[in-house]
């Protein structure tokens, strides 16, 4: 592997070393010109080998990072850096000792973030160094997404790319003078090694101080210039039609028509892209979109970024081919691909897609379950040092786990052919399982029934999965409970339901968004970001309330309880006084209050604003999905205004990058479309009418299924339920533009009431 940090900001990010940026190195590190750093000899070429480093570092000093709970400051606990957390004591020591801050910021699974700890943080002269002349901060990226956010657009302006571990050097008012992400311990192939980089910056501050703040200043001003909000949209303007047209031909001009995707290597799933493609193929009927799109969901199903044995997807290629994924588990990932999965079940009724949502939903309660029904948040790529051991095989190995697994010679050759299993690998003398031969193709090869390979193949991935977690070292797990990414899980668990019915989902979805919307509660309200035991809740950003929000009415849609409509609309409140601009159009992802008010470690540099759709959905996208649906349940007005202004304020940006946009488009497309509202009352009398209705691809509508007249009782204020009275039998209604159909008894009616209103209904049999 390179030596070099894989970003987790996507291709389609626009980078903002676009914008007027003071500087950069040619090895692409944040310096600025006028600073001249360069001409500034550092003492030794290679600060590691050198002896006069500063010895045993001046007393007094400690590493504070074993009074935490976040699992990634913890792994630095030990470290001989004298870390802080970003606290108020290390931002008030650094002011008052006049010394820069030195920023690492990482999370428990990053693979780089672990290579550079045991490269430069174990590294004794290297810490030395650091304790001497600077106040080092460890920041995990998931307790604090506001300080990652700000130093990361930093970054990308300076580099044009962004990542973990990122590095930053700051003045002691946390000004950034030097950026960049992964380094090596000492120089390599012209690059420059972070020993020297820590000298050299000392230097710098020591002998060129005024012309290190007031570069650091010009700096912050672009980024201040960066976060502004650009005009207000004009009164009545929306994402309209042409809008969507364009997003989904630029998006198309980005695809890789072969493997699937977008761009090049590395490729990441782009689930809301994705879900477009399927939305836009419906609404213009062009097939091309829907079959890059069900392309895509192949490729990486039958990819080595699938785990073909234990199910649930990594984090992402490192190939166009989806072949060598980065090895990873993120628990966002595997909550928005299922979504998408359950999305092209309803679109083809292939029960491929269904399986691979079920597997991935089945790894996901398996191994990621945490007390009082939440989800933990990731899995390492590591295992005894290594990256991907515990997922690779050789061919021994498989061949030992399927014949113990009562698998004969046949039966096991099949498997290797079917998953690319050889004797020599397909990555670095291992195998990563991966399906490039179709089923009836390995079946005649091996001259065996389609069926008995079948069963072969779901024999040997139980016997791998049972050979792998009996012998093998498991991943590290991080064991934070994050309040969004919660909510994205049960609206995932939420859509498993939907397509497949499966009560299990449901009820995994219920206690999941029981605990992030509910027992997260924060005090005033709102929700807290992460909460562990032993530990101060840290207060959530705009996308835990905006995730938890959009959860809270995907699981109101199958199991109608007021308290989760009535919990979103005071999530819905929330967002809009506390994280909404009225002035700019915008969401932040900080609380009006965080950041120039308030304590001091809340207090940044630049109060963030939440806009892009990379990896995670931007919580202004899922802010104004949310409240547009809050309109439509609950009437009041407010919500749909700032819906409206939110995705009108971002249309002309969505459309010319969309790949930066996904979530957005989509919550937009919802306004294009007009899409129709789906009510099942009495959904009990006739559970076969609930479950077609369910499994059809109706993309945009809510599906609400009441099952009991206490249920609708207690929603019967909200106009949405006006005029749908409880009754003996199943009666479905189809709603569009304040008009409602007749109640419905059949199937065929339904579909016949769809057909009117635009959408070609399509249940897979």
């Amino acid at each position: 592997r390179p030596p070099t940090a894989p970003s987790d900001i996507q291709p389609g990010f626009p980078r903002a070393s676009r914008l007027a940026a003071p500087g950069t190195t040619a090895d692409g590190t944040a310096v600025f010109s006028a600073l001249e750093l360069a001409k500034i000899p550092p003492k030794s070429a290679d600060l590691v080998q050198s002896q006069d480093s500063g010895g045993a570092a001046a007393a007094g000093g400690s590493n504070l990072l074993g009074l935490e709970a976040s699992p990634y400051l913890l792994q630095h606990a030990s470290n001989p850096v004298w870390w802080h957390a970003w606290d108020d004591a290390a931002l008030e020591r650094a002011r008052r000792e006049d010394k820069p801050i030195f920023l690492s910021v990482g999370y428990s699974s990053c693979h780089w973030c672990h290579v550079m700890a045991h490269e430069s943080f174990e590294s004794e002269p290297i810490a030395a160094l650091l304790n001497e002349h600077f106040v080092s901060i460890k920041v995990d990226r998931e307790e604090r997404p506001d300080v990652d956010d700000v130093y990361q657009k930093a970054c990308q302006m300076a580099t044009g790319q962004g990542g973990w571990p990122l590095s930053a050097f700051l003045t002691p008012d946390q000004k950034p003078f030097y950026v960049g992400t992964y380094f090596p311990p000492a120089d390599v192939g012209g690059r420059r090694g972070f020993g020297g980089i820590v000298r050299w910056l000392a230097q710098a501050w020591a002998e060129h101080r005024a012309d290190v703040d007031a570069n650091a200043e010009k700096f912050v001003e672009s980024m201040r210039r960066a976060e502004a909000p650009g005009p207000a949209p004009a009164e009545g303007a929306s994402f309209d039609r042409a809008a969507a047209d364009e997003a989904a031909v630029n998006l198309l001009h980005m695809a890789d028509e072969h493997n699937g995707g977008f761009g090049s290597a590395p490729k990441f799933p782009n689930a809301a892209c994705v879900s477009f493609m399927l939305r836009y193929g419906r609404m213009s009927g062009l097939s091309q979109f829907t079959r890059l799109a069900l392309r895509t969901l192949d490729r990486m199903a039958s990819g080595g970024m699938f785990d073909h044995v234990g199910g649930g997807f990594h984090r992402y290629s490192t190939d166009s081919r989806w072949l060598v994924p980065h090895f990873e588990k993120m628990l966002y990932d595997n909550a928005l691909l299922p979504v998408v999965y359950a999305e092209a079940y309803q679109v083809t009724g292939d029960a491929a897609y269904l399986d691979v949502l079920d597997r991935t939903l089945s790894y996901v309660l398996r191994e990621m379950s945490a007390p009082g029904g939440g989800f933990y948040s990731a899995q390492d790529a590591d295992t005894d040092g290594e990256e991907g051991l515990y997922y690779t095989w050789t061919r021994r190995e498989v061949a030992d786990a399927l014949g113990g697994g009562g698998l004969d010679k046949a039966e096991i050759d099949a498997f290797c052919l079917y998953y690319d299993v050889t004797d020599g690998g397909n990555w670095e003398g291992r195998t990563i399982l991966y399906n490039s031969a179709p089923l009836h193709a390995v079946a005649f090869r091996c001259g065996l029934a389609d069926d008995r390979v079948r069963e072969a193949l779901r024999i040997g991935r139980e016997a791998l999965l049972g050979r792998r977690a009996g012998t093998r070292t498991a991943p590290g797990l991080d064991d934070n409970v994050i309040a969004s990414w919660n909510g994205l899980a049960a609206s995932a668990l939420a859509a498993g339901h939907r397509v497949s019915s499966s009560g299990s989902y449901l009820d995994a979805a219920v206690r999941c968004i029981d605990h992030a919307a509910f027992a997260m509660r924060a005090p005033g309200g709102g929700i807290s970001r992460v909460a562990r035991p032993g530990r101060d809740p840290v207060p959530g950003g705009l996308d835990d309330h905006a995730h938890c929000a959009n959860a809270l009415l995907d699981v109101f849609e199958a199991a109608p309880e007021a308290k989760y409509l009535e919990r979103a609309a005071e999530l819905g409140g929330l967002m809009c006084g506390r994280f909404w601009d009225e002035d700019a159009s915008a969401f932040f992802m900080t609380e009006s209050s965080g950041d120039r008010r308030g304590a001091p470690a809340r207090r940044l540099i630049v109060r963030p604003r939440s806009r892009y759709d990379l990896s995670v959905p931007s919580g202004s996208s899922a802010a104004a999905r949310a409240l547009a649906r809050l309109h439509l349940f609950t009437g009041d007005a407010e919500f749909g205004r700032v819906a409206g202004r939110a995705l009108a304020s971002q249309a002309r940006a969505a459309a010319e990058n969309p790949f930066a946009f996904g979530y957005l488009v989509n919550a937009a497309c919802s306004l294009v479309d007009d899409p129709p509202e789906v009510t099942v009352i009495n959904a009990g009398a006739s559970p076969e009418i609930a479950r077609k209705v369910r499994s059809m691809y109706l993309p945009g509508s809510p599906v609400v299924e009441v099952s009991s007249a206490r249920q609708l009782a207690r929603l019967s204020h909200y106009p949405y339920f006006a005029g749908k009275p409880y009754g003996d039998q199943t009666a479905v209604y189809v709603c569009r533009a304040g008009t409602c159909s007749p109640p419905m008894s059949s199937l065929g009616q339904v579909s016949a009431a769809l057909a009117a209103a635009g959408q070609k209904a399509a249940p897979p049999a």
